[in-house]
């Protein structure tokens, strides 16, 4: 399969929330994120919490549909955006994926990233050629791999110096969930 082009975000409604294409009125959820370093160190948010570099890191998530690379999908819950999930296609070649979230500190322990893991990966089986999932996680982010287990997915192992977080090189938890059969 090749990598696909002008990807589409469409609007998936979960349990309790709804994954939808991000919009300029989410400015507040990713000024935000941009003041929890567990967010800012292990994504793209940018780490100053500034309107226009919120609004780049919004345009650059529609880019990334565009471009092909991935779906960007702003978590809403009631009227607001919460936080943030991606399916990332580097990988659609070989048939798998990699997921990443976040919810912004005071939208945390509400069920919001569980229902949107669950709701994403449920969409992802029924509209790619997809037949592995895959998470990193930082090890020390407790409530992030409890609840990629609680979801179903695997924890296959530990990659050692995986990713540059900061100015350190940082072991993370990998994860897989396998289509089902």
């Amino acid at each position: 399969m090749t990598e696909p082009r002008g990807l589409f975000v469409p609007r998936i409604v979960g349990n309790e929330i709804t994954l939808r294409d991000f919009e300029e009125g989410d400015i507040e959820a990713v000024l935000e994120a941009s003041t929890d370093d567990a967010i800012t160190s292990v994504t793209t948010v940018p780490p100053v919490a500034d309107p226009r570099l919120a609004e780049e890191w919004i345009a650059r998530q529609h880019r990334r549909a565009a471009s092909g690379t991935g779906y960007s999908f702003a978590i809403q819950a009631g009227d607001e955006c919460v936080g943030q999930i991606g399916l990332w296609l580097r990988d659609i070649d070989q048939g798998r994926a990699t997921i990443g979230y976040w919810i912004r500190p005071s939208h945390r322990r509400r069920g919001h990233a569980f229902d949107a893991l669950q709701t994403l990966c449920v969409w992802a089986w029924e509209t790619a050629e997809l037949h592995r999932l895959q998470l990193h996680v930082d090890p020390s982010n407790e409530a992030s791999w409890r609840m990629a287990e609680r979801a179903g997915f695997a924890r296959e192992g530990l990659l050692h110096s995986w990713q540059k977080i900061g100015s350190a090189r940082r072991d993370m938890l990998v994860y897989g969930l396998i289509r089902p059969s």
